[in-house]
């Protein structure tokens, strides 16, 4: 037989010939479509946790390898080996690894022959990746494997399909020895090894092998039941097949059964199904239908999504799906040389795309005609930029995204900040389902809206507590509506949860209530509009004046920041820098020492007052002082782009007058914090955030999330325009001067619809009705565009 290193030129060889045309150089030409520069491999490595695999836009099922380190989505670019391929996961997590429930191991033969000359167990099968074998674009994702198996995955809404290629039978450093004899196993194992029990079964006469188990979320309470479906194309004639329990197998009992133990990681067991020699080169097909609802949905499924097993046919149709889904946007390239903006802006897209995820039909908790959504991971991260693009650039999908959580709280009570797998998710923050829900509702999200119980839901949350509030509602209601903020040592006989992070949940309380005026006032609700915003300039009550701060010693020369505050009124102290790049970066999670802040410091925190800037400028010492402070936090190593909240830092210039500035840190941010590579995006991809900002940036339309406002900046290219889902109508930005050196990122003038235009941001009405925003660039900022009290968005003590 061959060597070890023949074969894997051979593997490869065979890859790259059935990839070529994704592997060739990229044209620039725009008329491609977005589809075409879409890399899923950004954010692969280096903690962006990025989901890898196939999958259709919101799908559930997403299918790819399963890696042993930094394994959150699964697939990771970092050399580690596969243990096998599984069909759902999430995307850009951080914490445990997610899903990756009941995976399918590929083995082209067994050692002497025999069933148990294979290794069954994930931590020891684990299999090294032929180097360049891995390929990705939406709806396909391949690799190469040095045990002589080539995997191709496409996937189908709930379904996984792939192709299993044999071209030798090797394990380790030589060939086995043995005969092409392929054996597929499944593993009633997930990711995490949370399964509490677990069952499956295989059918002797034709391989199909089903099963479920029970299983913990990653990033929650409580947990959930999954089932699945697994059938082979018919045409190779099967051998034998049987069970494993840990590290043996047999062909009799056709069933087995794992119950909760002591056995940590659970045991290993599933089931197989075990192939007649096949040549060198043969392809077996496996198609896997997953469910919540039951073993017969989950066949039944996979039957209806994919009956035919055609791999040609399902890449096809995610193809055009994926492609349908990004043509609402178009892009101008003329002029640029290389593609690589192009696919930071268009692999940032489809990220915004992968989840929520759509798991309507499947949810076992309770019985609604409306949507179910799933996989809101979370909140705290999707309301910043994720959401307000959906509804910029998909208006039906969040409309069904809305209508999910208003019915989540309909059945559960409280609107959830984090869900996952069907189970309640651990709360970051505030309850910021709220800005959801207003950012939708002020830009008409409406299509078979219950806003009646929307505007119940989210008034539940700022008026009720809940018994425990890590994982609903809010903490603290008590102090935050008689003393005005939550105390450091808060006193909460009303319900539980982890007694952290006053600073942050103060400041997030405050812009919730925010949000719930703004809906209240539209709704002609006026003691409620009185009411919350008064409690919105509740952030302003943790501001200590005389606050200093250094770094290392040094002075920062900036005085007055948020710091914590007793019940009793006085101040506590945090280090204004705790919990940043420059001093104890990692300090500021869910843990009972997490301190005030949470994933970030009260340098950042002392930004946040969203709805009210004006009075921040002012509170901060005035517009010049507020610039050179902003200027501070993102020059001096305090600011990390890679979690969320310094996502609005970049543009809150704007308030103060200096458009401009925002599209300086915009330019800077990227391409230096994201680019084309695999580690192309800082942290945690957080469901798409990061995708979402480098999309929006990338226009210069990001949004003031739960306000109806965008920040006009000079978009990374001379023109773009967004086809509204619901109006059918197109927005157009274009530009005069633009150089593709980006020496002209400065706006000097605009019109919109030929009519001069001088403020820095935009409303939601230009993207509804359509329009065309004309924006005349050069390489000076200017003293004029958007620079008058008049021009930069309203702020709540300047418009009330």
């Amino acid at each position: 037989m061959a060597s070890l290193s023949l074969l894997l030129c051979f593997i490869t060889a065979a890859l790259c010939k059935s990839t070529q045309q994704k592997l060739s150089p990229r044209d620039t030409n725009s008329s491609l479509g977005g589809y075409n520069f879409v890399d899923p491999l950004i954010g692969t490595r280096n903690g962006g946790h990025v989901f890898a695999g196939a999958n259709l836009p919101f799908g559930m099922a997403k299918a790819v390898a399963d890696v042993t380190s930094d394994n959150q989505a699964g697939y990771a670019s970092n050399g580690s080996p596969v243990t096998g391929f599984s069909h759902m996961h999430d995307s850009g997590t951080g914490g445990a690894s997610s899903l990756g429930n009941f995976p399918i191991f590929a083995y082209p033969g067994c050692v002497n022959d025999d069933v148990n000359g294979c290794v069954f167990p994930k931590r020891q099968r684990q299999v090294e990746i032929v180097d360049g074998s891995v390929s990705a674009r939406p709806g396909y994702f391949t690799i190469g494997l040095k045990s002589g198996v080539k995997a191709e995955i496409t996937a189908a809404n709930r379904t996984a399909l792939y192709n299993f290629t044999f071209f030798s039978n090797a394990t380790g450093n030589a060939t086995t020895g043995a005969p092409l004899s392929p054996l597929f196993i499944v593993d009633l194992t997930d990711l995490p090894d949370t399964r509490l029990d677990g069952n499956a079964s295989v059918d002797p006469n034709t391989g199909r092998m089903t099963g479920s188990g029970t299983f913990q979320p990653s990033f929650g309470t409580g947990s959930y039941t999954l089932h699945f479906c697994a059938d082979f194309l018919q045409g190779n004639s099967i051998r034998d097949t049987g069970v494993f329990v840990n590290t043996r197998a047999g062909s009799e009992p056709k069933t087995v059964v794992m119950g909760h133990d002591n056995n940590s990681p659970p045991l290993p067991g599933g089931t197989y199904t075990w192939f007649n020699e096949v040549e060198e080169g043969a392809t077996i097909t496996v198609r896997v239908g997953l469910s919540f609802m039951s073993v017969d949905q989950a066949c039944t499924t996979a039957e209806t999504e994919i009956p035919d097993f055609s791999f040609e046919k399902t890449l096809a149709t995610a193809e055009e799906i994926w492609s349908d889904k990004l043509s609402v946007l178009s892009i101008d390239t003329t002029g640029f040389t290389d593609t690589d903006l192009q696919v930071i802006f268009w692999s940032g897209v489809y990220r915004a795309m992968l989840s929520p995820q759509d798991y309507t039909g499947e949810n076992y908790l309770w019985e609604s005609d409306e949507p179910y959504y799933d996989s809101w991971y979370c909140i705290w991260d999707s309301f910043r930029s994720i959401h307000p693009f959906i509804t910029l650039v998909d208006p039906y999908s969040q409309t069904l995204m809305i209508r999910s959580l208003i019915d989540i709280y309909r059945h559960e009570g409280w609107l959830p900040d984090c869900r996952m797998s069907l189970s309640k998710g651990w709360t970051q923050g505030g309850s910021n389902a709220d800005i959801v829900l207003v950012d939708s509702y002020l830009k008409n999200i409406t299509q078979d809206v219950d806003w009646v119980t929307g505007y119940e839901a989210v008034v539940k949350d700022a008026e009720s507590e809940p018994p425990v509030w890590d994982y609903e509602g809010r903490g603290g209601l008590n102090s935050w509506k008689n003393l005005g903020y939550i105390p450091a040592d808060d006193f909460d006989p009303y319900g539980s949860g982890l007694i952290t992070r006053s600073v942050s949940r103060t400041v997030e309380y405050a812009y919730n209530d925010f949000c719930i005026a703004e809906m209240a006032q539209a709704l002609g609700k006026q003691e409620d509009y009185e009411k919350y915003t008064k409690r919105s300039g509740n952030w302003i009550n943790l501001y200590k004046p005389d606050q200093v701060s250094d770094i290392n010693g040094a002075d920062t020369g900036f005085t007055g920041f948020l710091q914590p505050k007793y019940h009793n009124g006085t101040f506590g102290y945090q280090d204004p820098t705790l919990c940043s790049s420059v001093m104890s970066f990692d300090s500021c999670y869910l843990n009972p020492g997490g301190h005030e802040t949470y994933e970030g410091s009260p340098w950042l925190y002392s930004f946040f007052a969203p709805h009210d800037m004006a009075l921040l400028i002012t509170t901060l010492g005035g517009p010049d002082t507020f610039v050179s402070r902003l200027d501070y936090l993102h020059e001096s190593g305090i600011l990390y782009v890679g979690d969320e909240q310094a996502f609005l830092t970049v543009f809150q210039y704007h308030y103060a007058g200096r458009p401009g500035k925002s599209t300086e840190r915009i330019h800077y941010y990227i391409p230096s914090q994201f680019n084309t590579t695999t580690a192309g995006i800082p942290g945690n991809d957080d469901s798409g955030a990061m995708g979402s900002f480098v999309a929006l940036s990338m226009l210069g339309i990001f949004p003031n999330p739960g306000q109806d406002i965008y920040f006009i900046t000079a978009p990374f290219f001379p023109s773009f325009s967004i086809t509204n889902g619901i109006t059918g109508k197109t927005a157009t930005i274009k530009t005069i001067n633009f150089d593709t050196a980006y020496k002209n990122i400065y706006i000097q003038s605009a019109t919109l619809n030929g009519e001069d235009y001088t403020k820095n941001y935009l409303t939601h009405r230009f993207f509804f009705e359509g329009g065309t925003l004309e924006l005349t660039l050069g390489d000076k900022e200017s003293t004029a565009w958007g620079t008058s009290k008049d021009d930069v968005p309203p702020s709540l003590s300047t418009t009330s």
